[in-house]
């Protein structure tokens, strides 16, 4: 499950949330371009951009510039409020652990996997973080 089909364009550098104090990972641009909304996607500047992955945090996207876009402005607000676990394949966490407690988990994560190593995945846009969900099915079987 290493394996992510997201290209790795530019290093992960991280940052802390200006509102929450969350450690908040670096997106590229396209990410940006694709996760926010029209009109505020036609004023983005050009800048190093962190993603805040709080549920609760209004922040969305923050750069090194002070620039924010609040969560309310991307496309994938409603999903972030769900839990989304898999964008592109619209999987919340909350179905694949009731998949877990019912031990029929392992079809669904199959699914993603060979999606993902079909290529037939869309990380970097339809991921508000820019990053495959692979470790996420991982994380939720640990916990």
């Amino acid at each position: 499950m290493s394996d992510c089909c997201c290209p790795n364009t530019f290093a992960k550098t991280k940052q802390i949330c200006p509102e929450c104090g969350s450690t908040c990972k670096s997106v590229g641009m396209p990410t940006l371009y694709h996760q926010v909304r029209f009109p505020e996607n036609q004023s983005l500047i050009t800048d190093s951009y962190y993603f805040c992955p709080a549920k609760t945090c209004s922040v969305g996207y923050f750069s090194t510039a002070g620039n924010t876009i609040s969560k309310q402005h991307l496309r994938s607000y409603q999903a972030i409020q769900n839990d989304a676990l898999c964008y592109c394949f619209d999987i919340d966490a909350n179905q694949y652990l009731s998949a877990l407690k019912a031990h029929r988990a392992e079809p669904i994560k199959d699914f993603v996997m060979q999606r993902t190593k079909a290529g037939e995945c869309a990380c970097e846009i339809r991921n508000p973080s820019g990053q495959c969900c692979l470790a996420n099915f991982k994380r939720l079987e640990n916990e």
